[in-house]
């Protein structure tokens, strides 16, 4: 990985990237929310919607979540328990705010 210098330019450039994506997902998840909303309109809607150069199919799955910290609790699961099965790694985030 090339090293980049950490300059307000390079800091300003990152911030307009990430305006510029926010942007484009914002677009990108009205389109996603309007093909669901056609394809679940009704139950023999269609379920894939073809362009010129690409298709976009709607797939419906079903996901659970599990409240992990409720079912520790309720379980009666000790603190020290729970330490011998988790693991700790350092996570590093880059935040950008508007002057």
């Amino acid at each position: 990985m090339n090293a980049i210098a950490n300059t307000a330019a390079n800091a300003d450039e990152l911030g307009s990237l990430l305006s510029q994506i926010a942007a484009l997902t914002a677009k990108a998840d009205a389109l996603k929310e309007s093909f669901r909303d056609a394809a679940t309109a009704s139950v023999d809607a269609p379920k894939a919607f073809e362009g010129e150069f690409f298709k976009a199919t709607v797939v419906q799955a079903d996901r659970t979540t599990v409240a992990y910290s409720k079912l520790v609790k309720d379980l009666g699961v000790a603190p020290e328990i729970v330490a011998k099965y988790a693991t700790l790694s350092a996570v590093f985030t880059v935040k950008i705010s508007l002057k």
